[in-house]
């Protein structure tokens, strides 16, 4: 199970194919990263065998329904990439009982059995498996999922120790680095593939927080949660997703970024990030040079939630925030990154632009909200009996999720253990067809959803950013 993303313009490069490794010998040293130009290590297999037992398969179960696709009945004849979406074809039985329907990889990061791995792998289970190198199958929990950034920290119990892979940080990685990928896609078999760092900071669409290592170390299917490594053997990244076109290039979360979501897991099972209830644009071309400021030296606000942080403290639309907290920003990836790190109720100063002069205003942060919209809005509508929240697509919205579409209704809750949440929908994508018939507008999903009959089946059809459309069996 793994996410893959489309690309509108192909301009990433490889410098290096990501190598399969099969070598048999050992004892050999890795060589150091400012060893000369052309110097390759020698071997991987030392660091493979030495964290590989805390490296895990992760079996999932989900209770399954078939689902229609957009397209009519059936989709033997469709395009690769839209099967990939609409899983099992429309003549399949219409129920089933659960049973493994996904699998992916963690990794233990104490002996105590807690495990991380991506969102993605274990959300909306009914029950997670988990399997050791030594063949030791235990039953896992979830201890807290953070969809935002894919990650989740699960735990199982164990009569003894368990072995752990030693954290290291991104920050010190460096463009041209030798990293290793290993994964556990099939249990018992571990997958080991290496190359080097091509980028870092990549920006893929996924969501708010996108800061990803690029390598091209080839993460395979089911290799999704499993950890990248620097040729210390620490765990330097969380390996999430690749490109769908196969070029063998992948992306992975910065440990740097994980330590401070898995921390709040572990503690308290959610995430809590600052907020400040704006929405921001950058500041690029001809707006840049519109208000007179150069590309990277601030970010404009063009909207502000009425009641919320930024609104208390005075801050206006077409203000442009150039500093939060002694820190400039020059991006609204920035500045999402640096308000989400700022504790609740902490007081900073933030330094603006506003009709070209410069103004610092005093902001009490506010607790990030679950949903992107608020009960009471005019635009949202309350949770369906699925336990569903949603608001009209504004292009506001549509800007934040940074998708290209006018009407729908993006889902903006979903209650926990609900069925919307087992089934799989997220915060954040857009309703577009219930059943195959036209979704314009939240009160329009309401009112689709209200007219079925009580627990009757439902299809959605979904935009997720620029993963691309998703059919969610309702039951």
């Amino acid at each position: 199970m793994i996410h893959r993303f489309h690309f509108k313009e192909q301009i990433l490069t490889v410098t290096l194919g990501g190598i399969i490794l099969a070598f048999g010998f050992t004892g050999a040293t890795a060589a150091p990263r400012d060893a000369g130009v052309g110097m390759l290590p020698q071997n991987f297999a030392a660091l493979a065998d030495k964290v590989g037992p805390a490296v895990v398969n992760i079996q999932v179960e989900k209770t399954t329904r078939p689902a229609m696709h957009p397209f009519g009945k059936g989709h033997g004849g469709l395009d690769r990439r839209f099967r990939d979406f609409f899983g099992p074809p429309s003549g399949a039985p219409k129920s089933r009982p659960p049973r493994p329907s996904g699998v992916g990889t963690g990794f233990i990061i104490a002996p105590d059995g807690h495990i991380v791995t991506n969102n993605h792998v274990v959300e909306g289970a009914d029950r997670i498996r988990v399997v050791l190198q030594d063949e030791r199958t235990f039953e896992a929990t979830v201890i807290g999922r953070d969809p935002q950034t894919d990650l989740a920290l699960i735990k199982v119990a164990s009569d003894r120790d368990l072995p752990a892979v030693p954290l290291g940080t991104s920050a010190d990685l460096a463009v041209g680095e030798w990293v290793v990928a290993i994964g556990n896609p099939f249990g018992l078999e571990h997958t080991v593939t290496a190359g080097i760092v091509s980028a870092k900071g990549r920006v893929i669409g996924s969501g708010p927080y996108d800061d990803y290592i690029q390598t091209d170390a080839s993460i395979n299917p089911g290799n999704s949660g499993g950890p990248l490594l620097n040729m210390q053997g620490e765990v330097v990244g969380i390996n999430t997703a690749i490109i769908a076109s196969g070029q063998g290039i992948g992306f992975a979360i910065p440990i740097d970024m994980a330590n401070d979501v898995i921390s709040q897991l572990k503690a308290e099972g959610e995430v809590t990030r600052g907020w400040l209830g704006v929405t921001i644009q950058d500041l690029k071309g001809d707006l840049a040079s519109y208000y007179g400021v150069e590309k990277g030296q601030g970010v404009l606000v063009t909207q502000v939630v009425s009641g919320d942080p930024a609104d208390k403290a005075g801050i206006r639309a077409m203000d442009i925030i150039t500093a939060i907290d002694g820190s400039p920003v020059g991006s609204r990836r920035e500045l999402t990154a640096k308000a989400a790190g700022l504790s609740v109720n902490e007081e900073v100063d933030v330094v603006l632009l506003r009709d070209s002069e410069s103004k610092i205003v005093s902001l009490k942060v506010g607790r990030r909200p679950l949903t992107l919209a608020r009960n009471g809005e005019p635009n949202a509508e309350g949770q369906t009996a699925y336990g569903i929240q949603v608001s009209d697509l504004t292009p506001a919205l549509a800007r934040q999720l940074n998708i290209e579409r006018e009407g729908g209704a993006v889902v903006t809750g979903v209650e926990p253990g609900s069925t919307a949440d087992k089934a799989g929908l997220r915060e954040g994508d857009v309703i577009i067809e219930v059943d195959r018939q036209a979704v314009d507008s939240a009160r329009d999903f309401k009112n689709r959803v209200t007219n079925k009959k009580k627990g009757a089946d439902l299809n959605l059809l979904v935009q997720r950013g620029q993963a691309g459309l998703k059919v969610i069996p309702l039951g």
